[in-house]
């Protein structure tokens, strides 16, 4: 092939399509959808950081403002877990609107996520926001089949295929030259979102390093550059192979309808069915039973906590729990708090199997289906996945279970037994030296791995993109 050839090729295509006044209004209704979604992300941003850290800040205050107490009443006061924004959520805004951001934290009690925007909001928002990400995913590729659907089709109508080809230009020349004029089209829509994004990257505060934001940014760039690059390879051939300009228009709106709509929202369908996920009232009921089981720390009959004391008693060479070093009802609430927080992160290591057969189903589908791929790298490398939701849920849990256990080793070391001399509340200097939750986000180290399977079904895809360009571009038919 002759690069002279393609670049004239690829310039003639660019020229016919700035021909006509349609490629004007659509720029520039483009150019105002994406300053609304820019607009709309960075306001969303602000506003909901600007409220999540100064709700966390009181949060601590009031944690913190706490006069001298019991430590097993400060373990019950409880504090909550906010999840701030990543910058990129401003790029995609994924699930963030409809999971929660903020959890309670108590002892002996393992509370679900809350407060997310969509529950809170009317239901305007359920109808899906605009932001970056959806103009680049599903606007966009819309643009680039309109744009291409008679890059070549049109040609074999008018005749000036044959003519080309009579005059010594390669099939393969044709179909290439047209692909890279439909992909320079593309890249005016991915730079102008881009440079928008990278602006925001730059001069925004960020609660990462601005290196990984930046190595998030790259790779979210050269997966959407990857996805046009596929996208403009299927219009191009489907051009070529289609007798008239409509049939081309008809197959690509299928493959759109295809790929946006019907085979996501199938898969959900499917991988609900396949692997059914336990309701929050069976979940508990199952905690509970296990709980019974086991242990309950709340009832001094309970065998394992009686069998529990005589062990103490014995190690210890005392007849009475009063006798121990150490406060006895704190080493009860220790221990049950261990028993209880296996049991439900058990059940929830069940769960979070289930949601990966769920979402591996999606994942899997990327190698049919190129927009899963994109779809799942864009949320993830924004943060706004569902992994990303689970990892601030288990760093919450985390630091529930840990603010628990340090209350009970202070009732333990600091709170005497019944009937023992001592004081009943300890210093309010304790609340204090604690140290308030930080959620730290995924490395771009986890994201990536995380999302190995999207990465390989887009490069598969760009890859066998070109290949079959090559190999079928030649058997390019003039009429």
């Amino acid at each position: 092939m002759r690069k002279e050839a393609i670049v004239l090729i690829a310039h003639q295509f660019l020229k016919d399509t700035f021909r006509s006044k349609v490629i004007f209004v659509t720029l520039g209704l483009t150019v105002l959808l994406i300053a609304f979604a820019g607009l709309t992300g960075y306001d969303n941003y602000h506003d909901q950081n600007f409220i999540r850290y100064k709700v966390q800040n009181e949060v601590q205050d009031s944690w913190e403002s706490n006069p001298d107490k019991h430590p097993h009443r400060m373990a019950h006061y409880g504090s909550f877990a906010i999840r701030m924004k990543h910058v990129l959520s401003i790029f995609d805004m994924g699930m963030e609107n409809f999971v929660g951001n903020a959890v309670f934290l108590e002892a002996h009690k393992q509370n679900t996520v809350n407060f997310s925007e969509a529950s809170m909001s009317t239901g305007i928002l359920r109808f899906g926001e605009v932001s970056l990400a959806m103009l680049l995913k599903v606007i966009v590729p819309l643009l680039i089949f309109y744009l291409g659907f008679a890059s070549v089709a049109r040609e074999r109508e008018k005749g000036t295929l044959k003519l080309l080809i009579g005059q010594g230009i390669k099939r393969n020349e044709i179909v290439f030259g047209k692909w890279l004029g439909l992909l320079s089209l593309s890249l005016l829509f991915l730079c102008s979102v881009f440079l928008l994004v990278l602006f925001f990257v730059v001069t925004e505060d960020h609660n990462i390093s601005l290196a990984d934001s930046l190595s998030r940014y790259f790779i979210l760039f050269t997966s959407y550059l990857l996805f046009y690059s596929t996208l403009s390879v299927i219009t191009v051939m489907v051009s070529a192979f289609s007798k008239t300009s409509k049939a081309a228009l008809i197959k690509l709106l299928g493959i759109w309808l295809l790929f946006v709509i019907i085979m996501p929202k199938s898969l959900q369908a499917v991988g609900h069915y396949l692997y059914q996920t336990p309701s929050k009232v069976e979940i508990e009921t199952a905690v509970e039973h296990d709980l019974k089981k086991l242990g309950d720390s709340h009832n001094p009959e309970d065998p394992h906590f009686r069998a529990l004391k005589d062990s103490l008693l014995l190690a210890n060479n005392v007849n009475n729990v009063n006798e121990l070093p150490f406060n006895y009802s704190g080493f009860v609430m220790a221990q049950g708090e261990k028993l209880s927080t296996k049991v439900y992160l058990g059940h929830q290591n069940l769960l979070y199997k289930v949601y990966d057969k769920q979402n591996n189903l999606e994942r899997y589908s990327s190698f049919i289906n190129p927009y899963s791929a994109i779809k799942n790298l864009s949320m993830a490398l924004s943060e706004t996945d569902f992994k990303s939701f689970l990892h601030f849920k288990d760093n919450a849990e985390s630091y529930r279970y840990h603010l628990a256990q340090e209350m009970n080793r202070l009732q333990m070391d600091l709170i005497p037994n019944k009937g023992k001399e001592g004081p009943k509340q300890i210093s309010s200097k304790y609340w204090k030296e604690f140290p308030p939750f930080e959620y730290s986000f995924l490395n771009i180290t986890q994201v990536i791995q995380n999302e190995l399977i999207s990465i390989f079904a887009l490069l598969t895809w760009s890859i066998l993109a070109v290949f079959g360009m090559i190999r079928f571009s030649i058997n390019l038919n003039a009429i």
